[in-house]
């Protein structure tokens, strides 16, 4: 295999089939360890309600409606 498919993704060596997509189970480690420590966490913006409307953000100064 030629080309960038046929790159680790942490190194840039050349993949091995025996450890694919990575050049070595040390690579695969690397990897796996950033997935676990929240290395690869996706940025999140605030989602919108189902209203369409952003979530109200608690105010600590403003009493809460214990009905709620």
């Amino acid at each position: 295999m030629t080309g960038a498919e046929g790159r680790c993704p942490i190194c840039g060596r050349p993949s091995e089939p025996k450890a694919r997509p990575f050049c070595s189970a040390r690579c695969a480690d690397v990897d796996l360890g950033r997935w676990l420590t929240g290395a690869y966490a996706l940025p999140v913006e605030a989602e919108e309600d189902e209203d369409g409307q952003a979530p109200p953000r608690d105010d600590p100064g403003q009493a809460r409606d214990p009905s709620l």
